[in-house]
């Protein structure tokens, strides 16, 4: 069979025509466009948006430890003295903040420790 190089012009005759007689192409029928895919999410863009979202609230507690600067008096297991409001509120908070991580690590710790126990083989009774 013998093969023709690319730089021989080749005869169209017995080819079809590649464009119509209009001189532009066919449409093709019409496809449904591929849905748009959703973005893969990572945990670099978790972490980044995690940042971002810290940053906002480290601004917003800024705008309020500025606006509240009005020395309060504070009572507590009978101390007393004055400071500002805000100061107050945000150790107040960071009280709270680590209250709820010492239950949450009791939690996840009485949770492992029923993981692991379910997971230990018992010895077959005979």
């Amino acid at each position: 069979m013998p093969v023709q190089s690319n730089s021989t012009p080749r005869s169209t005759g017995d080819l079809e025509h590649p464009l119509p007689v209009g001189g532009r192409p066919a449409r093709s029928p019409a496809r449904p466009r591929p849905r748009a895919s959703k973005p893969v999410r990572s945990r670099t863009s978790a972490a980044w948006i995690g940042v971002c979202v810290g940053a906002l609230v480290l601004v917003a507690l800024v705008v309020f430890m500025m606006q509240n600067t009005a020395p309060v008096e504070v009572a507590f297991l009978g101390m007393a003295g004055t400071a500002p409001l805000a100061l107050v509120l945000v150790i107040a908070g960071l009280g709270v903040g680590v209250v709820a991580l010492v239950v949450g690590a009791l939690r996840i710790g009485q949770l492992r420790r029923r993981i692991r126990a379910d997971r230990q083989p018992t010895l077959p009774t005979r």
